[in-house]
C-alpha cells in the first residue's frame, strides 16, 4: 500500500491513462545464460554498450561528416582544407547543467544557437556545433531539456517550447509546476492535477515497488516537458500527461532510427543509506547514468551495467530471483527526469541562501523559523528515505568489496549535481567515448546575483583526477578555485580550456565552458533566475531565450561592450583543432584561429581579469507579462514545496 506519508498529492509513448506511468511487473524474464541483464568490467578494461557502439560508429561515418561540411564549407574561412580532416574528424559533446527551469531554458537558448535548422544560427556560422555532436548529457534540469528534446523526436526549440499548433504544444512554463491551478491547493482544478499525479503513484506502490516524492515530482515534470499535454485539457484527468514515454523507448524514434541525433546521457548520483538531512553527496558516492540502453556506472568501485529496458528488476549476482520477477517499464521518462533532478535531500541547505536572496534577513528571526520548520518537516520524509528516488537495486552482490551499497535491497538516487559537479561532464569523459571538444554548458546560481562561479568545473577536476583517472580522460588546466574564475572573468564569458596540450594524442579533450553569463551588451539580465522559480510568464520565457541565444552566438570582445563578430568562426576553429593533431605531420593552427585562441583561451601563466568585461549588469529585471501575469519568485516557489511537504509529513 502507498505510505500515508505520501497521500498528499491525492516512446514512443504507449500511455492510455495516467496508471501507465506504474511499471508491469511479474514477467517472464530472458534467458540471462544468453541475454544477459548485467554486464560488469574491470576498471583498465570498459567497453561501451555494443548498440552505443553501432550508433555513434554509423553516425560518424555516415552522417556527421557531411554535417561538418555543411558547417564549415571547405574550411577556408578559418583557414584550413576541410578535406585533409576528413579521415579523423573530432568527437564532439555537449553537457547541460542542472538549475531547474533556468538550467532547461539556458539549455534551450543555447541549443537554438548550435542548431543548423535555425536560420540565424546558421547565418551567423554557430548553427551547426549541434549536428556535429556526438554526445548530449544533462542533469538535474539539463536532464528536463534533454529528456523534452529527445522524447518529443528532436524537434526545434521554438516548437518545443512554444509548441507548433500540431503534435507539440509547448512547456507551458506559465503554469505552477506544483500547483498550475493557482496558490489554493484545494480548488478544483488543483485537485484534479494532484489526482492524476497520484494515480500511477498509487498503482506503482500497489505493484509492491518503493516509492517516493521524486515520483510525484516526476509526473508533475512530465505534464510540461513530455507530449500530450495542452493548455486546454491540463486538468483532465482522464489522460495520461506524459505517463508511460519510456527511456528506453528513445531508439525508436524516428530522428534516433535516422540518426540525426546526438546520443543521449542523463546522470544522477547515489546516497548511501542513514546520511543526515543535512549532509551532501560527496565525490565518492557513485555517480550513475542513464543511456537508452543501460544505468549503470563507470565508476571504478562499481563498473557495471544493466539492461534498462528491465531496470525495476531486482537481480543478485546478475540473475533475477526467478524467472517470472522481471520488471518493465520502471524507466519511465518522467522519473528519469524526475530521479536525476530529485533534490528534496538537499532541500535544507540550499534553503537559507534560496531565502536569503528572496529578501530574507540572513540573521532575522523569520528566516530561523522557516528554516526551523523545513527541517521538522522534511526529517521524517528523509528518515524513510523518501526524498530520495528509489530504484531496486540490480548490482547486489557485485562488486563486493569497493561497492557499498552490494547488499541494498535499493538505491537510493538524487539529484545528478548533488555532489557539487553540476555540469554532468563525467561520462564524457570517460576514455571508451575518446572526446575531442566538450562544450560545458552551464546555469547555475553560485553568486549572491544567481550566476555561475565554476564551482562545478573545480569539483570535476578534483573527481577526474582523485577517483576517475583509471577510467577517465583528464580535465585540462583550469583556474584552481571559485575566487579565481571570478577574478579572471571566466565564469562572465565564453572560455575555451585545454588549448595547448603537451602530447599527441592530447591528454584531455578541449573544454568549451559556456556559462550563463550577463549580456555582453550591456542590457538588463533575465536569465540568473532563482532554481526554486517554478513558473515563467511568457513574456519572460521569450526574453530569457532571446537573450541567452544572442550571448552565446556573441562571443566577447575585450576591455568593451557588444557582440565579436569573429566568434562564429572561433567556435569553429575551437571546434575542429583537435583534428590538426590525427594529420602526418601534425597540422599548424591557421594564423585567424590562433588569434581566437589568444582571447578565448584560458592560459594559467597569463590569466585574463575580470577588469576586462566592463559594462555588464548584473542584477535580475524579471519583466512581466503584457497580459498582466505576474511568475512566481522562487521564494515562493520555495514556499510551496515546503507546503507539498507539509501536507506529505500529514498524510493528508
Amino acid at each position: 500500500m502507498l505510505p500515508l506519508v505520501l497521500l498528499f498529492i491525492g516512446a514512443v509513448a504507449r500511455a492510455q491513462s495516467p496508471e501507465d506511468y506504474a511499471p508491469t511487473t511479474e514477467i517472464q524474464c530472458p534467458d540471462v545464460s544468453t541475454s544477459p541483464l548485467l554486464r560488469t568490467f574491470a576498471p583498465s578494461s570498459q567497453t561501451l554498450h555494443p548498440e552505443e557502439l553501432a550508433y555513434i560508429s554509423s553516425r560518424r561515418t555516415n552522417v556527421i561528416p557531411q554535417q561538418w561540411t555543411n558547417w564549415l564549407g571547405d574550411g577556408s574561412s578559418i583557414g584550413y582544407n576541410l578535406s585533409s580532416f576528413t579521415p579523423a574528424l573530432p568527437n564532439v559533446s555537449i553537457a547541460f547543467s542542472g538549475g531547474g527551469y533556468r538550467a532547461a531554458q539556458y539549455a534551450a537558448g543555447v541549443v537554438s544557437a548550435f542548431d543548423a535548422r535555425n536560420s540565424s544560427s546558421k547565418s551567423a556560422g554557430t548553427g551547426g556545433l549541434l549536428q556535429v555532436a556526438s554526445y548530449l548529457s544533462g542533469l538535474s534540469g539539463g536532464s528536463w531539456f534533454l529528456g523534452s528534446l529527445y522524447l518529443n523526436d528532436f524537434p526545434v526549440i521554438p516548437d518545443l517550447v512554444w509548441g507548433n499548433g500540431n503534435n507539440l504544444n509547448g512547456w507551458l512554463l506559465d503554469l505552477e509546476l506544483i500547483a498550475p491551478g493557482g496558490f489554493n491547493f484545494l480548488n478544483d482544478n488543483n485537485q484534479d492535477f494532484y489526482d492524476n499525479l497520484s494515480d500511477g503513484v498509487q498503482l506503482k506502490s500497489n505493484r509492491s515497488i518503493d516509492v517516493s516524492i521524486t515520483d510525484f515530482w516526476a509526473r508533475a515534470l512530465s505534464y510540461h516537458f513530455f507530449n500530450g499535454t495542452s493548455r486546454d485539457n491540463f486538468f483532465d484527468k482522464d489522460l495520461p500527461h506524459g505517463a508511460g514515454q519510456l527511456w528506453s523507448g528513445i531508439p525508436g524514434l524516428s530522428s534516433f532510427r535516422s540518426q540525426d541525433t546526438p546520443f543521449p546521457l542523463v546522470v544522477t548520483v547515489s546516497r548511501a543509506d542513514n546520511t543526515t538531512l543535512n549532509s551532501s553527496a560527496t565525490l565518492q558516492d557513485i555517480q550513475y547514468e542513464i543511456s537508452p540502453y543501460e544505468f549503470g556506472s563507470w565508476d571504478p568501485a562499481l563498473s557495471a551495467m544493466m539492461n534498462l529496458s528491465y531496470a525495476g528488476t531486482p537481480l543478485i549476482s546478475g540473475r533475477p530471483p526467478n524467472n517470472t520477477a522481471c520488471v518493465t517499464g520502471f524507466d519511465e521518462a518522467g522519473f528519469v527526469i524526475g530521479t536525476s533532478s530529485s533534490l528534496f535531500d538537499g532541500l535544507i541547505n540550499g534553503a537559507p541562501s534560496f531565502l536569503s536572496a528572496e529578501g530574507f534577513d540572513a540573521n532575522g528571526a523569520a528566516l530561523s523559523i522557516l528554516l526551523d520548520a523545513v527541517k521538522k518537516i522534511f526529517q521524517p520524509i528523509h528518515a524513510d528515505e523518501n526524498d530520495l528516488s528509489r530504484w531496486p537495486n540490480p548490482f547486489q552482490n557485485v562488486s563486493r568489496g569497493t561497492f557499498l551499497e552490494t547488499d541494498a535491497d535499493y538505491l537510493n538516487l538524487d539529484d545528478g549535481g548533488s555532489a557539487g559537479e553540476n555540469i554532468p561532464l563525467g561520462p564524457l569523459f570517460l576514455k571508451e567515448r575518446s572526446m575531442d571538444f566538450v562544450v560545458a554548458v552551464e546555469a547555475s546560481a553560485d553568486t549572491s546575483e544567481a550566476w555561475p562561479n565554476g564551482t562545478s568545473l573545480v569539483v570535476t577536476s578534483q573527481r577526474l583526477t582523485s577517483i576517475l583517472n583509471q577510467t577517465h580522460q583528464p580535465f585540462p588546466p583550469i583556474p584552481s578555485s571559485q575566487n579565481d574564475f571570478l577574478s579572471t572573468g571566466t565564469n562572465r564569458r565564453p572560455t575555451l580550456f585545454g588549448c595547448e596540450p603537451t602530447q599527441n594524442p592530447p591528454e584531455w579533450p578541449l573544454v568549451l565552458y559556456l556559462p550563463n553569463s550577463p549580456p555582453v551588451d550591456g542590457s538588463d539580465p533575465v536569465s540568473n533566475t532563482g532554481t526554486f522559480t517554478l513558473s515563467y510568464n511568457t513574456r519572460h520565457t521569450g526574453l530569457f531565450l532571446d537573450q541567452v541565444h544572442n550571448n552565446t552566438i556573441a562571443g566577447f570582445v575585450p576591455n568593451q561592450t557588444g557582440a565579436d563578430s569573429n566568434w562564429p568562426r572561433c567556435l569553429q576553429c575551437a571546434a575542429i583543432d583537435r583534428a590538426r593533431f590525427r594529420t602526418n605531420p601534425v597540422t599548424a593552427r591557421s594564423q585567424f584561429c590562433e588569434t581566437c585562441f589568444t582571447q578565448y583561451c584560458y592560459n594559467s601563466s597569463s590569466p585574463p581579469s575580470q577588469s576586462e568585461l566592463p559594462g555588464r549588469k548584473f542584477d535580475l529585471v524579471t519583466p512581466d507579462d503584457d497580459s498582466g501575469v505576474r511568475e512566481m519568485k522562487a521564494g515562493a516557489g520555495l514556499a510551496i514545496l515546503v507546503a507539498a511537504a507539509v501536507g506529505i509529513s500529514l498524510g493528508l
